[in-house]
């Protein structure tokens, strides 16, 4: 059973940084390498929204609003995923959430969320 669970959030003030990681168990890591991967954010009261995605190739793509804050890498031998936030502002408070896309199974794994709040 494919587990998703996501760290590092927290209380941050505006203009600060936050690394966020989501560690992924009972997959293979073949499996883990070919699958993209993902970050969504979901502010209250609003739709969950992709944030950054990497394709299984490394290429990246990131929401407007965060382009140049934030990276997202991951770590396939680990099994990891993480989102490197910087220059944070109140309205990137949301809870966090990881998400892997597997072509194997062709199903997409959610992780249970990080709370990320960024205090003005």
């Amino acid at each position: 059973q494919v587990q998703l669970v996501e760290s590092g959030g927290g209380v941050v003030q505006a203009g600060g940084s936050q690394r966020l990681s989501c560690a992924a168990s009972g997959i293979i890591r073949s499996v883990f390498t070919s699958s993209d991967k993902a970050w969504y954010a979901q502010a209250p009261g609003k739709q969950r929204e992709l944030v950054a995605h990497i394709s299984s190739d490394g290429t990246t793509h990131y929401a407007e609003p965060v382009k140049d804050r934030f990276t997202i890498s991951r770590d396939n031998a680990k099994r990891r995923v993480y989102l490197q936030m910087n220059s944070l502002k109140p309205e990137d408070t949301a809870v966090y959430y990881c998400k892997i896309s597997s072509s194997y199974y062709r199903t997409d794994y959610w992780g249970q969320g990080t709370q990320v709040t960024v205090s003005s």
